[in-house]
């Protein structure tokens, strides 16, 4: 009689270090995620906030150019007028507008990417 009640608490004690051990493998798992989601939700809202103010300063310096001036930074061939202003250190957004008196048409409005791009030629596939 003694022997089985020793093995039924052994057994009990066996499944709630296994359960406990289960929870805390979920909980590190769960804790992994949220770090994640943050580094995400952090770059995510530093890109948004990088190009809301490059598209800002861009909105400033196309109502200067219909006010009449011609801001530093902006070039002007005939009636077309090119700027860019930064995003990121990757990233510039690339303007060029169209005056025609009062009139205007903006002929580019663009995130262009300011990274030095390299060609990867080989890929590790198996010779034989």
């Amino acid at each position: 009689m003694r022997k089985s009640n020793l093995s039924a608490v052994g057994i009990s004690s066996l499944l709630v270090i296994f359960a406990v051990l289960c929870l805390a493998v979920f909980a590190l798992l769960s804790v992994s995620t949220v770090q994640a989601q943050k580094r995400l939700a952090d770059s995510s809202r530093e890109a948004v906030t990088g190009y809301y103010r490059a598209d800002c300063e861009a909105e400033e310096i196309l109502a200067s150019l219909r006010g009449g001036e011609l801001p530093e930074g902006v070039t002007q061939n005939g009636d077309v007028f090119t700027y860019a202003c930064r995003i990121s250190d990757t990233q510039m957004l690339a303007v060029s507008v169209k005056l025609r008196g009062n009139q205007y048409t903006i002929l580019q409005w663009q995130a262009v990417s300011t990274a030095d791009w390299e060609t990867e030629d080989k890929l590790p596939v198996w010779g034989g």
